[in-house]
């Protein structure tokens, strides 16, 4: 075949109505696969949105405890981006069927590539699962004073791979959700502020406990967080040199702090106020020489008495 006639042959193949015919077909069928990948793409996260936004709406209605939108958001984006993905990988893979590549020996290569990595990558997947079930579990919300992984703070966010919990002097802790294997959270129940108030034996016990009950009934209008009536318990110990009185005030979740510290320094107040004093240990000191003189003198004075 001469240079002529192959530049018709390639002439002829270019121009034949059956290559723009199926060319132009598959064209069209990577356009509508496109188009309608974003479709779904799109109907399919409205759904989700609309779902978690009526649920946010009935709990809100509800006054449910620990309702937490960025909770709410963040289980929302995950399950959007697991939708998104699963609609444009199903895409691609129609788009390169169309363009004639063998789909399933590029499977096969991701199937093995996707093992490789797999395996090098467990302690990520595990992360991410975990990540997942405490989002879609509730364990625990952003704000929320929890301990796990020997880290007690408040929880500044939740991700799908690790939370950052802030503790009270101010640290920052990045920890795994791998890791996050036992949770105690501290802001799912109201808390409870114990007072241990030390009161002398030589005091009138019963004019402690009044004062002490005068404080704890006043201290529920001025502070909203309060939640119930607080209560004297009474003796909690005989010590070898005072009297123990508990009280215990319910406040909302972690303001029991601010409240039992208000509530002593009143107490102490009150009760100096009353001639009663909190009993504190004491040293006393002697000096040797002056007690040896003090003892001869009283040798001498009850040598002269006799």
């Amino acid at each position: 075949m001469n240079v002529e006639e192959q530049w018709t042959s390639i002439y002829d193949y270019f121009t034949s109505a059956e290559l723009w015919t199926s060319l132009g077909l598959a064209a069209f069928k990577i356009v509508m696969i496109i188009i309608l990948s974003m479709v779904v793409a799109r109907v399919a996260n409205n759904i989700v949105e609309r779902t978690f936004h009526n649920s946010f709406r009935e709990k809100a209605k509800l006054k449910a405890p620990l309702v937490s939108e960025r909770r709410e958001n963040t289980l929302k984006k995950l399950i959007q981006n697991v939708i998104t993905y699963v609609v444009y990988f199903t895409a691609v893979v129609m788009v390169l069927s169309q363009l004639g590549l063998n789909i399933g020996a590029l499977i096969a290569s991701a199937g093995v590539a996707g093992l490789a990595i797999g395996f090098g990558a467990q302690n990520l997947v595990k992360d991410v699962i975990s990540g997942f079930f405490i989002i879609f579990e509730n364990q625990f919300s952003v704000g929320d004073n929890v301990q796990t992984a020997g880290v007690r703070g408040d929880v500044e966010e939740i991700g799908l791979r690790t939370c950052k919990i802030r503790n009270w002097t101010g640290e920052l802790h990045i920890i795994p959700n791998g890791n996050i294997t036992q949770v105690t959270n501290f802001s799912v129940h109201n808390s409870l502020g114990v007072l241990d108030i030390n009161v002398p034996y030589e005091a009138n016990l019963q004019v402690a406990e009044e004062v002490i009950m005068q404080v704890l009934l006043e201290m529920p209008a001025e502070y909203p967080e309060i939640q119930a009536t607080p209560q004297l318990l009474g003796v909690e110990t005989l010590s070898t040199s005072h009297i123990v009185l508990r009280a215990i005030i319910e406040t909302l979740p972690m303001q029991h702090f601010g409240v039992a510290r208000e509530a002593r320094n009143r107490i102490k107040t009150k009760l100096l106020e009353r001639n009663i004093s909190i009993p504190a240990p004491r040293l006393v000191m002697y000096n040797k020489q002056e007690a040896e003189e003090l003892m001869q003198e009283s040798v001498v004075r009850g040598n002269a008495r006799e």
